[in-house]
């Protein structure tokens, strides 16, 4: 029963890029559990030989990387000779995201195996969001994710969102279709008896537009609050330029390493995600991981999981509306303890590290078993 998987990275992303956004631990935390139920794991990325350095922090899990240094176009058109050995020796081929999937696919069909198309979020639909349906990138994003979603033989979405938007549009898809949400270490991302600064909220993201950061700056701007800010991203000259007057009050950390959010969290009164749109964002469940009370804007992503006023506070986009929420949690002790206590609950019993790990050990199992039946049955016919 037990297999070998193969895990594509994201087109261009090497485990040095995990390391360097912190989030290195994270990631690799449900393939060690594989590794633990007696299987093997080898992740195929686009590091130089400097990824080989991971493999102690790895604990088990094999690199096959770019170690001969080889431009992106010429790596990807000879991987398949590059890592011939390995690849032949995997049971299953799996990608984390959608851009780059192609490579895996092609790969699962030069060496016959399995291929499970995994995409945390939808390409397409935030391409279309952010540059509109006519963009090169959008036609992009939705040529990839027919191609890929096509040859997958399973198909793995976080959000029932996600498998609707995919099943109407894909044909033959609705039978590929699984959902399996992001994951949360709960022993990690919990509870901590750590100094709580009773006039700070925080926010864990990506300093990009579709975070609504700007809303959220000019909601906090007549309140008695102070705002931490833990995330890069290309707005954040902008806008320090244009909250100058607000430096004493917004707390700009830069990257963390995912395993040290647990302190920063627990040390705020919320946590607040403004997004105008998200996948199956993992800051949100960690910080509702951490029985902290969380606010999120009524948008797609967020509304899958906030169900409002019972394991969090759903409110608008606009800054008024952020501005309403933020200031009846933080003026509602009650209420801001009740929903932080459901949020936990609700986490565990969804989203935890082992739920998730015991949902992706099944489907390893059962595509390997199917491919095995399949095979079986071509051999008998020819």
């Amino acid at each position: 029963m037990n297999f070998h998987l193969g895990l594509f990275f994201t087109r261009g992303v090497s485990l040095k890029t995990w390391d360097m956004v912190g989030n290195l631990d994270r990631e690799i935390a449900i393939y060690l559990r594989m590794i633990k139920a007696g299987n093997h794991v080898t992740f195929v990325t686009y590091g130089d030989s400097g990824d080989l350095k991971y493999l102690e922090r790895l604990q088990g899990i094999g690199i096959a990387c770019n170690d001969q240094g080889l431009d992106m176009e010429r790596y990807e058109s000879d991987l398949p000779d590059i890592h011939g050995k390995i690849l032949e020796s995997l049971d299953l081929i799996k990608t984390n995201q959608t851009y780059g999937a192609e490579i895996a696919s092609e790969v699962a069909s030069i060496f016959g195996k399995p291929f499970i198309a995994r995409c945390g979020y939808m390409w397409s639909q935030n391409c279309l969001r952010e540059h509109g349906p006519e963009a090169l990138i959008t036609r992009e994003a939705f040529r990839v994710e027919n191609k890929v979603f096509n040859k997958a033989d399973r198909i793995v979405v976080t959000t029932e969102a996600m498998r609707k938007d995919v099943s109407l549009r894909v044909n033959g898809a609705e039978n590929k279709l699984v959902v399996i949400p992001n994951y949360v270490d709960t022993d990690i991302f919990r509870p901590l008896n750590v100094p709580k600064d009773p006039d700070t909220i925080i926010f864990v993201g990506r300093i990009a537009p579709e975070k609504n950061l700007e809303a959220l700056f000019e909601a906090i701007r007549p309140l008695n609050v102070k705002l931490r800010i833990i995330g890069e991203g290309r707005l954040r000259p902008y806008l320090q330029r244009k909250f100058a007057d607000m430096e004493d009050r917004l707390i700009w950390e830069g990257g963390i390493p995912n395993f040290q959010l647990p302190k920063y969290i627990n040390g705020a009164k919320a946590f607040i995600l403004p997004s105008m749109y998200e996948g199956h964002p993992k800051a949100l469940i960690e910080a509702m991981a951490c029985s902290v009370p969380v606010i999120g804007c009524d948008s797609p992503g967020i509304r899958e999981i906030i169900n409002s006023e019972n394991n969090g506070l759903l409110c608008g986009t606009d800054h008024q509306s952020l501005r309403t929420a933020i200031t009846r949690v933080m003026n509602e002790p009650e209420f801001a303890q009740m929903i932080g206590i459901n949020a936990r609950k609700f986490v565990i019993d969804n989203y935890s590290l082992q739920r998730i790990a015991h949902l992706e050990l099944s489907l390893m199992y059962k595509t390997r078993e199917i491919n095995k039946q399949e095979t079986r049955a071509e051999q008998i016919q020819t």
